[in-house]
């Protein structure tokens, strides 16, 4: 079965929305962005989340020590790199996890595709899964555009993808049944006015678990 994470959760009713529907993962934005959320905020999100929903932190070219830092505090499950991370820097996160004694959290690697070139970067991480967005100048994800799913294919050799930017109700089936990814990832394809939208979570989540 296809994995299911919604970012950009931000508010109680969030949490009440996802654990209702139960996707697999949910995600927590600490980049500049209309989604961004503060330690103290996820602290409190983090307690009523239930035990079967994963919490990823999303972070963009963070400093290691500040990363390690909101992990411990919102007890995180894996970290989502989603800015020119490059292999040392991940070497140096997962050197600093183990030195902190924090066991079980997975580094996840977002890569930005605009073409084959973009795809041949995979080979250079070492890491739990890559979620593909779509590459648009200046933006470090979270536009809400499509990326040729074709490329998603080819990505699959090298690990656990994520197929990530605007996917909607309306055209997930469609990645899950071409691409057959090891998850989809939905922000803005979840919302109504800039703000998660419980019929939208619950129609998704059905799209994605049918047939």
């Amino acid at each position: 079965m296809t994995k299911i994470k919604i970012c950009g959760i931000k508010r109680i009713e969030d949490i009440q929305y996802v654990n209702k529907y139960l996707p697999d993962y949910i995600g927590f934005v600490f980049a500049e962005s209309k989604r961004r959320v503060t330690v103290d905020q996820v602290m409190k999100l983090r307690n009523e989340l239930d035990v079967r929903i994963k919490a990823v932190g999303i972070f963009v070219n963070e400093d290691v020590d500040k990363v390690i830092e909101i992990s411990k505090k919102c007890r995180l499950d894996c970290l989502q790199l989603h800015g020119d991370e490059d292999e040392t820097y991940v070497e140096n996160l997962k050197d600093l996890l183990n030195a902190h004694l924090v066991k079980d959290v997975e580094i996840w690697k977002a890569i930005r595709v605009k073409d084959e070139s973009s795809i041949a970067l995979l080979n250079s991480y070492k890491v739990d899964a890559f979620v593909l967005d779509t590459f648009v100048e200046g933006s470090y994800g979270g536009v809400g555009k499509v990326f040729d799913w074709s490329l998603a294919k080819l990505a699959k050799p090298y690990g656990k993808i994520f197929v990530a930017g605007g996917l909607n109700i309306e055209n997930v089936r469609t990645v899950v049944e071409d691409v057959s990814p090891y998850g989809v990832d939905v922000s803005g394809g979840v919302e109504t006015d800039g703000c998660k939208d419980e019929s939208k979570i619950r129609f998704f989540v059905e799209k994605v678990k049918e047939g």
